[in-house]
């Protein structure tokens, strides 16, 4: 299956775009988050955050590995950079098979522990302030999702 992909021209078209994928979102969704850095991977989020009704400002949970926010769902924000073995077994899968939705940045250094159906989204830099969000479903779910979405 071919990613699906779109490009927005501002931080807001993004947010907007991230807060309609975030109103589709269902207990246990996982979603992992790719890109350079300040490619808007926390803007994508804070968008998300809003499809949630989470109230709270998201920020990057760079220092904290994991933070929560409460909303119609939970969401779980993590951000594996700094994890240092991707063996170390820090619980993972008690957010994946949790309540709520799970966002992870930085996925790949956590590859061997994320779960087998996910939703693998790609931000890169344009000109100026435009991204391209590429978004690749791993299992039915998603393919829904992604055609729902993207319609």
């Amino acid at each position: 299956m071919k990613p699906f992909e779109l490009k927005t021209s501002t931080p807001e078209e993004t947010m907007e775009f991230s807060k309609r994928l975030g109103q589709l979102l269902q207990a246990g969704d996982v979603l992992t988050l790719e890109g350079d850095l300040g490619a808007g991977k926390t803007t994508f989020t804070k968008g998300l955050a809003k499809g949630l009704d989470i109230a709270k400002t998201v920020n990057s949970p760079t220092f904290t590995i994991i933070k929560e926010y409460r909303g119609r769902l939970p969401l779980y924000h993590m951000d594996v950079y700094r994890v240092e073995d991707s063996f170390e077994d820090l619980g993972f899968d008690e957010y994946f098979d949790g309540e709520g939705v799970t966002v992870v940045e930085w996925a790949h250094l956590i590859q061997e522990q994320l779960p087998k159906e996910l939703l693998e989204i790609q931000l890169f830099h344009g000109e100026e302030d435009s991204r391209r969000i590429q978004m690749m479903p791993h299992g039915k779910r998603y393919e829904e999702l992604c055609k729902e979405i993207f319609q």
